[in-house]
């Protein structure tokens, strides 16, 4: 696997390029893929979980664990890029690792994203029929689940560029429900709020200096908090899964990179500053989401209703690109031989329908084991979920670093690379070190500990399967 590295990066932009009527289609430009990665990011940790990582790490402590939760995303997706270029394949951490590191490492880190991402969709699911019982009471939750499993299903079935077009608007969506709570909320800390009856807004940022300092729960606080908001970042990776359907991959990738950078720096930092801002960090969080809270001060009418619709998008959303993401490396497992060929097929219009349907299968899956067995199976998927996430960035890092040195190895010129990551290697040796130190902290961390428990367990499960089933001499075959 390793071995044919140098000769498909030397001939992949040619055959890359080229019409393919029996792949998958290149119909995505880079504002579906800065909209899909946002999609995969802006959720729920942001519009309902954001209270309590202020109530735990103070106003200033919240601002400063963001921001280095956006660093470690700058880190990762500078490695990401060389590697998407390099290889611009659907599924692509799989052909990263299986490439730069081993293919048992590959294989362990497509099962650990596919799961991450099946465990999400349970979940959206879960959460948006609940959500939407507060204007249909009477109907079952379970009913919902089935409607927007059906309409994420279609959404994803039709083709790439209806995939890319349905989350852009999804993404819109939840956006400027963002930008509505910078603005407004930052105008009412200026004093700007006519909407509102109550005459003790806070004023710029009085909040931040509480009753316990601008620590009130000590730096450990902080710390705790930064490892939690790394799992919020996720789901910027996506833009590397979504490599092989993306036209002029070497022009679109990093100008998504680099605007999905900025702009999650600026929604996320900015929201929670303002959120922060606004709301005492003891009452922050407690009952409601953060974003209603500030929406309700600032005196908008009716701010529990829009964004009751904005959280349901924004889960939705989600799922759309969880979804997206299950079926794309469920076919980079096939399209390598390491799951079975059936999942490779593809549609008329580029899809790989049996993928998507066996993804599908396996969020519906994840949905009944939260009703079913909530504090065993779903305790556990759960736990892989969020071990997942971490594990799969430390795996683009070490397969940037890998990358890099070989291709250096074997002759190559850094100044011929079409987008180079800066600084290396030290942006993936940081990166790395920053991704294993927040999956050690979590051994300090009771309600997340259980990461470890069955995380390290499920990726030596991967390499012991890999090891038995795949063992086989590799055959030779001609260079593509």
């Amino acid at each position: 696997m390793e071995s044919s590295a140098p000769v498909q990066l030397d001939h992949q932009p040619e055959a890359l390029d080229a019409p393919a009527e029996t792949g998958l289609r290149r119909s995505m430009g880079p504002r579906h893929l800065i909209m899909i990665a946002m999609g995969g990011v802006i959720g729920s940790g942001l519009f309902l979980s954001s209270g309590y990582t202020i109530s735990q790490a103070g106003p200033l402590g919240a601002v400063i664990a963001y921001l280095v939760g956006a660093f470690v995303v700058y880190l990762v997706m500078a490695c990401l890029g060389e590697l998407a270029i390099a290889y611009p394949v659907s599924g692509a951490f799989h052909i990263y690792a299986s490439r730069s590191i081993g293919p048992a490492t590959g294989f362990a880190t497509a099962w650990l994203y596919w799961l991450c991402w099946a465990v999400a969709i349970g979940s959206e699911f879960t959460a948006s029929g609940l959500l939407m019982q507060r204007w249909f009471p009477d109907v079952e939750v379970w009913v919902w689940c089935l409607v927007f499993a059906a309409m994420l299903f279609g959404f994803n079935a039709v083709s790439s560029k209806f995939f890319g077009e349905s989350e852009f608007w999804f993404a819109i969506i939840k956006v400027g429900a963002i930008i509505a709570l910078i603005v407004l909320g930052g105008a009412a800390l200026f004093g700007f709020h006519p909407l509102s009856d109550s005459g003790n807004h806070p004023f710029l940022l009085e909040n931040f200096n509480t009753s316990g300092g601008l620590f009130p729960n000590g730096f450990t606080g902080v710390l705790v908090t930064a490892l939690a908001v790394f799992y919020a970042f996720s789901g910027s990776e996506l833009i590397g899964v979504a490599a092989g359907e993306t036209t002029d991959p070497a022009r679109n990738i990093p100008k998504a990179m680099r605007s999905t950078v900025i702009r999650l720096l600026i929604f996320f930092v900015g929201a929670i500053a303002v959120i922060a801002a606004t709301v005492p960090f003891d009452q922050v969080g407690l009952d409601e989401s953060p974003f209603v809270t500030v929406f309700s001060s600032v005196g908008i009418p009716y701010a529990a209703d829009i964004m009751n619709f904005v959280i349901i998008t924004a889960l939705l959303s989600a799922g759309n690109s969880g979804l997206f993401s299950c079926a794309r490396m469920l076919y980079s497992l096939a399209d390598e031989g390491h799951a079975p060929k059936a999942l490779k097929r593809l549609t008329r219009r580029g899809i790989p329908l049996v993928a998507l349907s066996v993804s599908m299968v396996g969020g519906l899956a994840s949905l009944i084991s939260s009703v079913v067995a909530p504090e065993t199976v779903y305790l556990a998927l759960v736990s892989v979920a969020g071990f997942a996430v971490v594990g799969v960035w430390m795996s683009i890092t070490a397969s940037h670093f890998f990358h890099r040195r070989a291709f250096v190895r074997n002759g190559g010129s850094v100044k011929d690379l079409a987008y180079k990551a800066p600084l290396f290697p030290l942006v993936p040796i940081l990166a790395f070190a920053l991704c294993l130190f927040s999956l050690v902290g979590i051994a300090f961390d009771p309600q997340q500990v259980a990461a470890l428990y069955f995380g390290v367990p499920f990726v030596g499960a991967c390499y012991a399967y890999f090891h038995f089933r795949y063992r086989r001499p590799a055959k030779s075959s001609p260079a593509s």
